[in-house]
């Protein structure tokens, strides 16, 4: 009986206390709403991280399909030794040294074995040639690139440096000093990039001591930069001591002129004093043995006295003789002549 009157009771408090809730409703909860404004903000940054994502990933796919075209491209001969030329251009052009001023490029010259034909001629001043050839060894290096393990890039990498070396025992058996009378004993094998260099050195270091022993100079851009720099700095200052030495045989010229001049002037003056020694003879004479006379005349009334002759003034006027003076000496200290 006990049990049941307090199941009963704890019914009648549970509706009293629904019903007083129906009437006064609970106030808010400041901490329940801002809970809920978080997490719709936490669903939007996720709905929009999503997106993201997304865009992203189609990104990276479309980048990832133009590498491997790109490395593809690069794997065909042709289209590696353009690319090297290329960069090749570029590198000169960095460097100052225009196509219309100091190199040549793609110039074919007849040798025993055909035509030889190298990638760049530098033109260094006094008529000396330095021989560039461009090469660009990547189908092994992409394969170390693309190893999924290290022993394969390792392996890879090895390959790089034998195609390396060998590129240097073809290139220095060409030997182009013997057909550019002008070119000094090496030649120059331009690499596109540093990293190319760097890689094979890395499997093979005694590459830097078969290039120095086949004759044959490995640059990269930057080296072969600061190459270019130092031969436009050689043109540089010829056109300096060109543009003295021009200068030098104007000013001779100008000298000689001036010389020739100086004689004319001189020759004039002594013509003008000839001219004015001849007028003061002649009026001498007009007044002593011509107008004596022509006064007598009026005298005795053949002309009136307005209509008697006036006597000549002569000229006192002395020309100024050229000063003969000694030739300035030139930068060396010896007169100019």
């Amino acid at each position: 009986m006990t049990v049941a009157a307090l199941f009963v009771g704890v019914a009648l408090g549970a509706l009293v206390a629904l019903l007083v809730a129906r009437r006064h409703p609970p106030a808010p909860d400041p901490v329940h709403d801002a809970l809920a404004q978080m997490d719709a903000k936490l669903g939007d940054m996720e709905r929009e991280r999503a997106h993201a994502r997304g865009a992203l990933d189609e990104q990276l796919r479309s980048l990832g399909a133009q590498t491997r075209a790109l490395s593809a491209a690069l794997r065909q001969p042709h289209t590696r030794g353009r690319w090297g030329e290329l960069q090749l251009r570029r590198v000169v052009e960095l460097a100052g040294m225009t196509a219309h001023c100091d190199f040549v490029e793609q110039r074919s010259v007849a040798a025993e074995d055909g035509l030889l034909r190298p990638d760049l001629i530098v033109q260094l001043p006094g008529r000396t040639q330095v021989i560039v050839d461009a090469k660009a060894p990547l189908h092994a290096f992409l394969d170390a690139g693309e190893a999924q393990d290290e022993t394969g890039r390792t392996a890879a990498l090895a390959a790089h440096a034998k195609l390396l070396r060998e590129h240097l025992r073809r290139l220095s058996a060409k030997a182009y000093w013997d057909q550019f009378e002008t070119a000094p004993d090496f030649v120059v094998l331009f690499l596109p990039g540093e990293h190319f260099w760097n890689a094979a050195l890395e499997a093979d270091p005694a590459l830097l001591e078969e290039g120095a022993r086949q004759s044959v100079l490995v640059a990269t851009p930057t080296t072969l930069i600061a190459l270019l720099r130092a031969v436009a700095y050689g043109w540089q200052q010829e056109r300096v001591a060109a543009d003295a030495r021009a200068v030098a045989e104007l000013g001779r010229d100008v000298h000689r002129r001036l010389e020739v001049f100086g004689e004319h002037l001189e020759r004039l003056g002594r013509g003008l004093r000839a001219a004015v020694g001849a007028y003061n003879g002649a009026v001498g004479s007009f007044e002593h043995r011509v107008l004596p006379g022509a006064r007598r005349l009026a005298d005795h009334g053949v002309v009136s006295p307005e209509r008697a002759l006036a006597a000549p003034e002569p000229i006192d006027v002395i020309t100024r003789r050229l000063a003969a003076a000694a030739p300035e000496p030139d930068h060396e200290g010896a007169p100019i002549s």
